[in-house]
């Protein structure tokens, strides 16, 4: 039986747009690995590690997923969660933001927006969020 993926959620905290999230995360790419970083390990890691991904919540919208490459440890005692820089847009879909990160099982989460013949990919994030908040995509 295949291992079905395992996902976080996550508040993407101080960014106004997915443009400033892709921005953010692009800049940190360039200076070295992009992790964050947490207490604790997640119990359920192995499920997540190497085939889910960090889902972001930006405007009670879960938005946009960055795949989970792996975890590690951080400073402190602290674990890492080590995520791909590319952010890739998702169908927008209502989530309540919380503090920390939650599970998401592959079931419930939402599709990749994209994809050759659509075009959206192409599209500016900044237009995409837009377009999202009012429910066209």
């Amino acid at each position: 039986m295949d291992a079905v993926a395992l996902h976080l959620t996550k508040v993407a905290f101080g960014a106004e747009s997915v443009e400033a999230l892709a921005e953010r995360l692009r800049v940190r790419g360039e200076e070295g690995p992009v992790f964050l970083t947490t207490r604790y390990l997640p119990k359920r890691h192995a499920e997540v590690a190497g085939q889910g991904s960090m889902y972001w919540i930006l405007k009670h919208q879960l938005i946009a997923r960055s795949p989970i490459l792996g975890f590690g440890e951080a400073e402190g005692g602290r674990v890492a969660i080590h995520i791909d820089p590319k952010l890739v847009l998702v169908q927008a879909r209502p989530k309540r933001a919380h503090q920390g990160w939650r599970y998401l099982e592959d079931a419930d989460a939402p599709v990749d927006l994209g994809g050759a013949a659509s075009g959206l990919a192409d599209m500016p994030p900044a237009l995409v969020g837009r377009l999202a908040e009012l429910a066209l995509i």
